[in-house]
């Protein structure tokens, strides 16, 4: 018994390993997850259209994926030489429009194909507020600073974020019936949201995904929230600004994380891969000492060693 803290069960559905294909959509909490499956060289796609926040404008991005649908520049707009889209994150921003469209379309192009050949499929849902164009009354997924007079503020009720859920699950399965859905809430605050308006938004998500997992047995859900609400639970475990989790409670919930999905097997490759990166990782005071050629040297053998051992894995 731990008298100092709840521990959140977790019932491991899974088993994913690293030949297995994984793509992540959803908010920084899915970045945070991403790269650490990234780093321990599991295949996945995180965000290939950026960051996403609301359940509307990750169903607008996968539809976009699922039917290999490109951007235009109609869909673009020019603010002091800088090209964005209200589609996208500002990560995609280019000083010319057709960089941008070179770019955003062959991520779509390249998101599709994964999509189709994918084993899991990863949402992080964020907040369930939206901004709305009021020049055309959709979505955005990114207000990209400008003035806020030129967009709607809304929180969708649990019956949209459900049907939009649902939405998602069923235009997937159009051109991929193997998937297996993975729902999580992130942890992170929305404060602009206000204390109240940020736990009316993560209850709106929460209930959606708990209708959605009783419906679909290839659907499932991932308590990140309520490890850092409930089993953290202090304001040690978040960055400076008080918002994010910090990167202990990030390692933390990869730990959890690693216990859900991962056989024993798998968690052992991962510790191989995690020694070979603390040694690439490593900066030397003397990079031309013959002791540290021996250090590169012996990295090496052991990538060669793992990569012969474990096809799937690449350096």
């Amino acid at each position: 018994m731990n008298f100092f803290r709840t521990i959140i069960p977790i019932k491991k559905e899974l088993d994913i390993k690293h030949p297995n294909k994984i793509m992540m959509f959803g908010s920084c909490f899915t970045e945070n997850i991403g790269q650490k499956l990234i780093d321990h060289k599991f295949s996945v796609s995180c965000n290939p259209l950026g960051i996403l926040f609301n359940p509307i404008s990750i169903q607008q991005t996968i539809f976009r994926i699922i039917n290999n649908t490109p951007v235009t520049k109609d869909d673009l707009f020019e603010v002091e030489g800088v090209w964005n889209s209200f589609l996208f994150h500002s990560q995609f921003a280019q000083l010319s429009a057709q960089d941008y469209l070179n770019n955003v379309n062959q991520k779509i192009e390249e998101a599709h194909s994964f999509l189709k050949s994918c084993d899991f499929l990863f949402i992080t849902l964020g907040t369930a507020w939206i901004y709305e164009d009021k020049a055309t009354n959709q979505p955005v997924a990114n207000c990209h600073k400008v003035e806020s007079s030129r967009f709607n503020r809304r929180r969708i009720s649990e019956t949209e974020c459900c049907d939009t859920l649902l939405n998602i699950i069923q235009e997937i399965q159009t051109i991929n019936q193997q998937i297996k859905f993975i729902f999580t809430v992130s942890p992170i605050r929305h404060w602009k949201d206000g204390a109240h308006g940020n736990q009316l938004s993560k209850s709106t998500l929460l209930l959606s995904i708990d209708k959605i997992c009783e419906m679909y047995s290839d659907c499932s859900y991932f308590p990140s929230y309520e490890i850092l609400m409930d089993e953290l639970r202090d304001y040690r475990f978040y960055a400076d600004d008080m918002l994010h989790p910090s990167e202990s409670a990030i390692n933390y919930i990869w730990e959890r994380f690693s216990d859900c999905y991962f056989s024993e097997e798998t968690k052992k490759i991962n510790k191989e891969v995690e020694e070979i990166n603390l040694a690439i990782n490593h900066r030397p005071f003397n990079p031309d000492s013959l002791n540290y050629q021996r250090f590169k040297e012996n990295t090496q053998k052991k990538i060669k060693d793992i990569e012969n051992k474990y096809p799937f894995i690449k350096f």
